[in-house]
């Protein structure tokens, strides 16, 4: 990382988004308040525009806007660009798409407004729970942006607390970690998991849903706690969310400080995400690799020979989330018309060999005939290959056939 450079970490929401910046010279990132001095870090998720004139405001300046008779104010970005919404103001039309990529442009430029006048090179943006869908249309706002997928990405709260978990200091990971969130009167947890016998080293989230704490808010989470701890050995405890503000927990306060170090914040997923944007960076020089919902279950890879020397071409990666990956290469065919690709769980030592026999491939000297290579996973745990035969220039002209397979760990 060059000393005039930054990552950013996004958290982002129908209500509000987050944002924290990191630079080499610092120890963690920092995140961005809109008041100066305060440690109000939410931006709501709020456009405005005056009726006739054409200059757009957000988050804070926004909301405070909207309460004049003369300012269209659009909220929920997030939820209109997910249905395709077009919203109107002062009879012009606009895609909710666009507003939230003009939504997140302002957040993106925020740290420089106030101060911070380093290069960009790598956003993360976090959101509660990610879908194909939802890629899509960040997708389309990095398009919008003219942001590269090198150097915009898009994950979900599970990986960025992944992300910021093991970036603090071992202690604090040694064991277990519990991430508990708490809105009005429910609590939601995350609990990670790390497999020391693998390398890179395993890191599972298990996800618990919402539930009540009831009147007796204070023993009921004792309780819950209890039971989550249970024959668990745990390094550390992360509370967000405002359902935690107060000074209710007492019970359940000695039950999360016994034997392990608790923390309470509310910008825990936009640093996450600004870690994130770092690990991308470091690509295999960091230890850890997370297998989400949305990540790889599998790697997949083909073993060819170039320059005489035999070496592993991947296709794909384990922990890498499987909605963006579509990777192709070109291979020349040498011997049998059948291509081997090699499956293998980070955890396993040995790879499998699943083989696509190419069906009715004109009989040709060996080495003219070009193959292209697609692979695109269809699941976490299913990737569809497609071969196609490109011939061999004006000698051997291409066929156009394909021929389709789908790998699975067996």
């Amino acid at each position: 990382m060059e000393a005039n450079t930054c990552y950013l970490g996004i958290e982002l929401n129908d209500s509000y988004a987050m944002v924290s910046y990191m630079q080499p010279n610092m120890e963690e990132p920092e995140t961005v308040s809109t008041i100066a001095g305060s440690e109000n870090y939410r931006i709501p998720t709020l456009l405005a525009r005056r009726k006739n004139v054409g200059m757009w405001y957000y988050g804070e300046d926004a909301g405070r806007m909207a309460k004049t008779s003369e300012v269209i104010c659009v909220d929920s970005l997030l939820r209109r660009a997910a249905a395709s919404e077009v919203i109107t103001i002062a009879k012009e039309s606009y895609d909710a798409v666009d507003l939230l990529a003009l939504f997140i442009k302002k957040v993106i430029e925020l740290p420089q407004k106030l101060g911070n006048t380093s290069h960009v090179t790598g956003i993360v943006l976090t959101v509660d729970h990610l879908t194909k869908e939802l890629i899509g249309i960040f997708r389309h706002v990095a398009e919008l942006l003219g942001l590269s997928q090198e150097t915009f990405a898009v994950i979900d709260d599970k990986e960025s607390f992944y992300a910021f978990a093991m970036n603090q200091e071992k202690s604090l990971w040694m064991h277990d970690v519990f991430l508990f969130s708490c809105g009005k009167n429910a609590v939601s947890s995350y609990d990670l998991s790390r497999d020391m016998h693998t390398k890179p080293q395993m890191i599972t989230i298990h996800a618990t849903g919402a539930q009540e704490l009831g009147e007796e808010k204070d023993e009921a989470f004792a309780r819950l706690l209890t039971n989550c701890f249970a024959n668990r050995s745990v390094s550390s405890v992360y509370l967000v969310g405002d359902g935690f503000d107060g000074e209710w927990m007492k019970q359940s306060l000695a039950v999360l400080c016994r034997g392990r170090r608790a923390f309470l914040g509310q910008n825990l997923f936009s640093k996450g995400a600004c870690y994130m944007a770092r690990i991308r960076e470091m690509g295999e020089n960091w230890p850890f690799i997370y297998m989400g919902e949305n990540e790889m279950k599998f790697n997949l890879s083909l073993s060819v020979v170039e320059k005489e020397k035999k070496k592993v071409l991947n296709l794909v990666s384990a922990g890498k989330n499987w909605f963006e990956i579509k990777n192709t290469c070109e291979v020349i065919l040498s011997g049998t018309p059948q291509v081997e690709f090699l499956k293998q769980l980070p955890s396993s030592s040995t790879p499998q060999i699943q083989t696509v026999e190419l069906e009715d491939l004109p009989v040709r000297p060996d080495r003219t005939t070009r193959l292209r290579i697609t692979a695109s996973p269809v699941a976490n745990d299913k990737i569809e290959v497609e071969i196609r035969d490109l011939g061999f220039g004006e000698f051997f002209p291409a066929t156009g056939r394909a021929w389709k397979s789908i790998i699975m760990m067996g």
